[in-house]
């Protein structure tokens, strides 16, 4: 899925949601229809679905999915993910977004895009 695919309706129904952000110090929240005017998003397909992230497109290449969260519906979907576009550091390479599913349409879109200091998931063992 590209957004060039996408009918009148679906980039109007986009333009009206907002998405919260702390990245370098700034805060949201932020509109959607500012994204697709200043940046270069494009869906990335994400565990067969498609995903857009307030990234533009170069950053895909260096994007990482490190966990994938989806709720029961399937409507929402919680990303941690490393971008490697400006250093790879764990405390300036890491996001996590939260992702809603546009209502009759079929694709997420980012309503939470945070920094995050990547954490190594615990190694949980049963055996004491």
């Amino acid at each position: 899925m590209k957004l060039s695919d996408l009918d009148a309706n679906a980039l109007a129904a986009i333009k009206t949601i907002r998405w919260d952000r702390i990245i370098e110090k700034h805060e949201g929240p932020e509109n959607w229809a500012s994204v697709l005017e200043w940046y270069d998003p494009e869906f990335m397909m994400i565990e067969g679905r498609a995903v857009l992230l307030p990234v533009e497109r170069s950053h895909h290449d260096n994007i990482t999915i490190l966990r994938t969260i989806w709720s029961e519906d399937g409507n929402s979907l919680t990303l941690f993910l490393k971008d490697t576009t400006y250093g790879d550091d764990w405390f300036m390479s890491g996001y996590m977004a939260v992702c809603d599913r546009i209502p009759n349409q079929d694709f997420y879109l980012a309503i939470l895009y945070h920094e995050w200091f990547i954490i190594e998931p615990l190694n949980i063992s049963t055996n004491s």
